[in-house]
């Protein structure tokens, strides 16, 4: 308690931030770093001469692992779970990426249950408006720059048969 009444002692006060930051679903990154972090990170981040190392590689290797998911997302198969890992990796150490990832989740979540009480008809019909958008995208690359040779001889002559290939 505090020894002066009416003045909040520095205890008090500590409660009561921690109480606000439970309410607002924040967790102080100090108690952050105790609870979840592993040992060997812990001793990254207590040497001064391999931290800046460390944060440069994690920066590197987190844009090029979101960079590549990017790329892949026109194509079927997980390019934005491949973009989330990325951002995942910048967020183990830069709060901004672990922001942007807490509200990817959310807006996630928001869309799955939206669309979980629809019916069926509607859930298939978001399925095809979806994949008549990334058949568009191809459509349009191919306008661009040409139907690429990796295609079996039998999908590209197909491929060129559509208007304007």
């Amino acid at each position: 308690m505090s020894e002066r009444p009416g003045v909040p002692s520095d205890q008090d006060q500590d409660d009561q931030h921690d109480q606000d930051d439970q309410r607002s679903g924040r967790v102080a990154s100090d108690e952050l770093m105790k609870d979840e972090d592993w040992e060997w990170r812990r001793r990254i981040r207590s040497n001064p001469a391999i931290y800046p190392i460390y944060r440069v590689v994690v920066i590197v290797l987190g844009l090029a692992i979101a960079i590549v998911g990017l790329a892949l997302v026109p194509l079927p198969g997980p390019g934005w779970l491949i973009v989330f890992a990325g951002i995942a990796i910048l967020g183990s150490e830069f709060e901004p990426a672990q922001r942007l990832l807490d509200w990817a989740k959310a807006r996630l979540h928001d869309w799955t249950q939206w669309l979980a009480p629809k019916p069926l008809w509607f859930k298939g019909l978001v399925g095809l408006v979806t994949l008549a958008l990334v058949l568009a995208i191809f459509y349009g690359l191919f306008l661009v720059s040409g139907v690429p040779g990796f295609f079996p001889d039998a999908v590209e002559d197909r491929i060129k048969q559509l208007p304007g290939l």
